[in-house]
């Protein structure tokens, strides 16, 4: 370890991660510096300077562990190591040092929930029913006609369980078969998972993200999930045609035991001044969220998905907003808001494709301001910066397995994964000198980097100056959060902090549109998105366009 790394040296705010602005990374994707067509963490650190610029305050990196890499990272053979493709673990104390150099924090992915299959506890546990490891995982004996001991299902599709030849006995795996879910029933193994997490603690991360942190633990009984009525396989925030989406995933995720060890986890990030951002997949996500935040000891903050929907209406992001809100007790509760990540659909098509807002600047421009108007922390997710829409990968070039499962009807995840574009001129975008492990769509060439940094118009620009206008706004960061009333496209929001009330204005429509005030209201400038036209209370806004005012 590089001794020079002193565990939180100028951590002098330890609510911080309060309205943080966080950068998500896909290491995989953002910088190869050896010419073997990956990312890798010395790609990060070249650039950390790239991203201390944009004015967010910490980077979350997705998981560079060593892992047989059949869910890209996802499944981890080793929780303590780097995987060779990423570099070493004097790249990952080197990238975290100058990080902290740069004012930024550190937050990595903790794939806590599952292993690969090819993890030394998997291989033991499948070894013997009597052995050591023997309970680290979840085992069941089938039903008398040999088929799985219950009907949960995978979020990949297909049966969660997967006979195992030599122990003669299911396993359970929420994601791919390779992906074996750990006993959190067992207390041992809990004990040994929160040491994996100081060992990156004593390292100097500043926090976690803990991937599907819902999923820690399973009914004991193993009572089978009950069917979801019609709207709730429509609403279900997997694919249309996955039989995941069939069920109520009443027992197979989100079990009340998961709140013990949730406090546990606390304990651990209170000891060295970290923060715990915990991802909650789930259909009634939002309740759980709120659980799972509440009191100040447990999670710091919930990461959820009910945005990545292809539903996109002022309506929409109340209802979501609004219904979190209901679910957390008084000045409790605290929520990290996202548009995109690296497991769905890039939201400028998402959303744009219906509102022709994909290719328009403005519309990229008038999501990042409406989603760092919310309360809580936000995430934004490579590429996002620079307004990026979602590559088209031809199916030769799949590598997603969930991708070439149920493609023609659905294309995967790759889309938002490929190489981030540097430089326009430069072989494969600036990302690598060799051929990258996905292809860098040309149309992404003219929204680079280099490109965008020299146009003062340009989505770059405007988030560079828009996040640092933000950080001066405390209701923004801090306040409270009450939605006005507004008719669509309009999504007004009152924030209010330490006796200053701010008021943002919304118009996430392609046409001009106008909005009544509450009161006079001074504009407030300076935030970079188009002016709009105050006479008295009436409020006209330009398509895509915004406004930021201040009363008493």
């Amino acid at each position: 370890m590089n001794q020079q790394i002193q565990v939180h040296p100028w951590h002098s705010n330890p609510d911080w991660w309060r309205g943080a602005a966080i950068y998500q990374i896909y290491p995989r994707s953002f910088q190869d510096t050896n010419g073997d067509g990956v990312g890798d963490l010395p790609g990060i650190t070249t650039r950390l300077p790239y991203i201390a610029d944009l004015g967010v305050d910490a980077i979350w990196i997705s998981p560079f562990f060593t892992s047989p890499m059949k869910d890209f990272g996802y499944d981890v053979s080793d929780f303590r190591n780097v995987d060779p493709i990423f570099g070493t673990l004097a790249d990952f104390d080197q990238l975290v040092e100058k990080a902290h150099q740069l004012g930024l924090k550190v937050l990595i992915d903790q794939v806590l929930s599952h292993t690969s299959d090819q993890h030394p506890w998997f291989k033991e546990s499948r070894s013997s029913r009597e052995g050591e490891k023997a309970d680290w995982y979840i085992w069941a004996d089938p039903r008398p006609d040999g088929t799985p001991p219950n009907n949960w299902q995978s979020v990949f599709g297909g049966s969660a369980w997967a006979w195992d030849s030599r122990r003669r006995q299911y396993y359970l795996h929420n994601f791919l078969t390779s992906q074996p879910d750990l006993n959190f029933h067992h207390q041992p193994a809990q004990d040994q998972l929160l040491e994996e997490s100081r060992f990156w603690l004593e390292r100097g991360v500043d926090g976690f993200r803990f991937d599907a942190c819902n999923f820690y633990f399973h009914d004991l009984r193993l009572r089978n999930n009950p069917p979801a009525k019609l709207k709730d396989s429509q609403l279900s925030t997997v694919r249309p045609g996955n039989p995941y989406g069939f069920q109520i995933h009443k027992h197979d995720k989100s079990q009340p035991e998961t709140l013990p060890f949730l406090k546990r986890l606390r304990v651990l990030l209170d000891e060295y001044g970290a923060v715990g951002v915990g991802e909650v997949g789930d259909e009634d996500s939002l309740p759980t969220m709120a659980e799972y935040t509440a009191d100040g000891d447990k999670l710091h903050m919930a990461y959820g998905f009910k945005l990545f929907t292809t539903e996109f209406s002022a309506g929409r992001i109340r209802e979501v907003v609004g219904e979190f809100e209901k679910h957390i007790k008084p000045g409790n509760g605290w929520g990290c808001w996202s548009l995109s990540n690296h497991d769905c659909v890039r939201v400028v098509t998402r959303w744009g494709k219906g509102t022709n807002g994909t290719d328009d600047p403005a519309f990229a421009k008038i999501l990042m301001a409406m989603l760092s108007a919310l309360r809580g922390s936000f995430c934004i997710y490579q590429g996002e910066e620079l307004g990026l829409p979602e590559a088209e990968v031809p199916f030769d070039r799949l590598v997603d397995p969930y991708g070439i499962s149920f493609w023609p009807d659905y294309l995967g995840r790759d889309g938002c994964r490929t190489p981030i574009p540097w430089t326009a001129g430069a072989p494969h975008g600036g990302f690598s000198e060799v051929e990258p492990w996905l292809p860098l769509p040309s149309e992404h060439l003219p929204k680079s980097v280099e490109t965008q940094s020299l146009s003062p118009g340009s989505v770059l620009h405007f988030n560079q100056n828009f996040l640092a206008w933000r950080r001066t706004q405390i209701p923004l960061c801090r306040g409270s959060i009450r939605f006005l009333a507004a008719e669509e496209p309009v999504l007004a929001i009152e924030r209010k902090a330490d006796g200053q009330r701010l008021i943002a204005v919304f118009n996430l429509g392609p046409d001009p549109a106008q909005f009544t005030l509450p009161a006079r209201i001074n504009a407030l400038t300076g935030h970079g998105l188009e002016e709009a036209r105050v006479e008295g209370r009436q409020l006209y806004l330009p398509p895509w366009g915004g406004f930021f005012g201040q009363g008493e």
